[in-house]
């Protein structure tokens, strides 16, 4: 048998072509039902039951169990799910997954191929990605995908060799077969390495089911191979985890201890499990895998579904232990600036732009904190006369601030990367809004910097406000307070619940004072008696209230225009 480099080359495009297919179905399935999915998710409860059975419904959906996976990470990232809550998610999502194995052996591999079909529905989903309506562009997009997948999947099961013709290595699976239980530990450490290999369980069991179809391995063999596919189907989000935040290494954690555990059990009772479910094959008239090539595809989705859904019913009552274990495993950093590094999003567990705009919106929320902090101490340092004190909060700020130069480049580096997949026109107006909330917070930290190190001058030079000035400037640092505030609420609000009614309130009266306070300003000049130093500075800092006020309005109108875009 000759079986050459183009012939490899076939294989590797071959595989490729279902990976995409895969993928731009799932993409564009999320797309449409992403806000659905996420209102969904973000109603669960502390319910074990709800839990496995969202996680389930949406990878069912998505097709993507990996997708469902992250999208757990972000909602735990975000506050919306307790590490708890995720756990059971993650294990609805491994049942989920089966729904791919199934659509695969059911349209792949029966008489009836979707791949005979593909061409036509792509002719039905081409025109629909033209379409004005964005819905109707992603269902065009997902028809394209559920074509690619299958036209792949064909591809891939007349690329693979003909092993049948091939009897040396044939001989090398029957001498695995030789080595008795070893053998499956072998088939189970290729499965994992299967899925790290193509990046994607699906494509891995497409695999499987191939070699089944073929004849190349038996029934037990495949079986310890897909037990290995769902250890290898979590490395990549523990990769991933590896350069995240503690909310991220936990959930992949829990993801992989969760599979580990499930592996370890199922091999202790293999050689059991394995002819129970060939003697209820045969019992039920659906053949034996242990005894006829033909079946042992269909053994091998039964087998799948089965461990699955046993390991789950099995696992959830063990929940609040596996939370215990990866809390253990991956502790909270205590360093003093651990508040500064991005909380929620973490760039290499990025999967789909609309999920990860989520945990964007909670790093702006931490940002507005930081902001307010910075205000706080300014606030302080305005109102202290002790030039220690003074040079400490100095300090202080200065630290923050640079902190927020730190922080808008990471969001803004991570919007990047977020825009470079593929966007809903919603998705792209929102990143276009976050990229300039982020402008505005960083220009008010620059602001709060600058005129702290103008009322720092009071120490350096020895002059001190009048009381009427330091009335004035704590009355106008109240005014940006609440409008501060104001800010805050508006970023921990849904976009739906934005308007810029209250911020625009909180920006007159910062106006109207800072106008008041500037007439009276220039008429205390023409005094004789007039210290031009201090009114330099207490100028100033008007001046820069004024400023912070004008960046506080933009970041609300910015949301608004989210909801009125929407």
């Amino acid at each position: 048998m000759e079986y050459g480099l183009f012939e490899v080359l076939k294989l590797i495009g071959a595989l490729g072509f279902f990976i995409y297919g895969m993928k731009v179905m799932s993409e564009s399935i999320q797309k449409v039902a992403g806000d659905k999915l996420r209102s969904v998710m973000s109603l669960i409860t502390s319910n074990r039951v709800s839990g496995v059975f969202t996680g389930f419904l949406t990878t069912a959906i998505i097709q993507s169990s990996s997708a469902t996976t992250v999208m757990v990470v972000s909602f735990v990232n975000a506050g919306l799910l307790k590490l708890r809550q995720a756990i059971s998610v993650i294990m609805g999502a491994n049942i989920g997954t089966t729904i791919t194995a199934v659509l695969i052996l059911f349209l792949g591999f029966s008489k009836f191929s979707i791949s005979h079909y593909a061409l036509p529905i792509i002719a039905f989903g081409f025109p629909l990605l033209f379409a004005k309506k964005a819905e109707l562009k992603y269902w065009g997009e997902f028809m394209i995908g559920f074509a690619l997948l299958f036209m792949g999947l064909s591809e891939l099961k007349h690329a693979v060799p003909d092993l049948k013709s091939n009897p040396e290595i044939l001989a090398w699976i029957s001498s695995l077969n030789e080595m008795g239980f070893m053998a499956i530990i072998i088939a189970v450490f290729i499965g994992t390495a299967l899925t790290v290999v193509v990046q994607s369980s699906s494509a891995a069991m497409a695999i499987t089911l191939i070699m089944c179809d073929n004849g190349w391995i038996p029934f037990d063999m495949a079986a310890a191979i897909v037990l290995g596919e769902n250890i290898g189907t979590t490395i990549t989000a523990n990769l991933a985890a590896l350069v995240g935040n503690v909310h991220a290494k936990r959930a992949a954690r829990a993801h992989l201890l969760f599979n580990v555990l499930g592996v370890v059990w199922m091999l202790l009772i293999f050689n059991f499990y394995i002819n129970a479910v060939d003697g209820i094959m045969s019992a039920t008239g659906h053949g034996s895998p242990l005894n006829n090539v033909a079946d042992v595809k269909w053994g091998l989705t039964y087998f799948h579904i089965s461990f699955n859904v046993i390991n789950t019913l099995l696992m959830i009552w063990f929940i609040p232990y596996i939370e215990k274990i990866v809390i253990k495993l991956v502790p909270t950093k205590d360093d003093e600036d651990d508040e500064f590094h991005l909380e929620y999003i973490g760039t290499n567990l990025m999967r789909t732009a609309e999920i990860s705009l989520l945990e964007a919106r909670k790093e702006l929320v931490i940002y507005g904190k930081i902001i307010k902090k910075m205000h706080g101490f300014s606030r302080e340092l305005i109102k202290s006369d002790s030039s220690k004190k003074i040079d400490k909060l100095l300090k202080k700020i200065e630290k923050y601030e640079q902190r927020t130069d730190d922080l808008e480049i990471e969001i803004n580096d991570y919007l990047v990367k977020v825009a470079e997949g593929r966007l809903s026109s919603s998705a792209s107006e929102e990143i276009r809004a976050i990229l300039s909330i982020t402008g505005d917070l960083e220009r008010v930290a620059d602001i709060i910097t600058r005129m702290s190190k103008d009322a720092s001058k009071k120490s350096k030079y020895k002059f001190e406000f009048s009381k009427d000035q330091m009335d004035n400037l704590e009355g106008l640092i109240d005014l940006v307070e609440k409008a501060i505030k104001v800010m805050l609420e508006n970023l921990n609000k849904d976009y739906s619940d934005v308007t810029s009614v209250s911020a625009e309130k909180a920006e007159d009266a910062i106006n109207a004072m800072t106008k008041k306070l500037n007439k009276a300003y220039y008429k205390h000049i023409e005094e004789k008696n007039y210290d031009v130093r201090t009114g330099v500075a207490y100028r100033d800092l008007i001046v820069g209230c004024e400023k912070i006020g004008d960046h506080i309005i933009n970041v609300s109108e910015s949301l608004a225009e989210i909801n009125a875009e929407d």
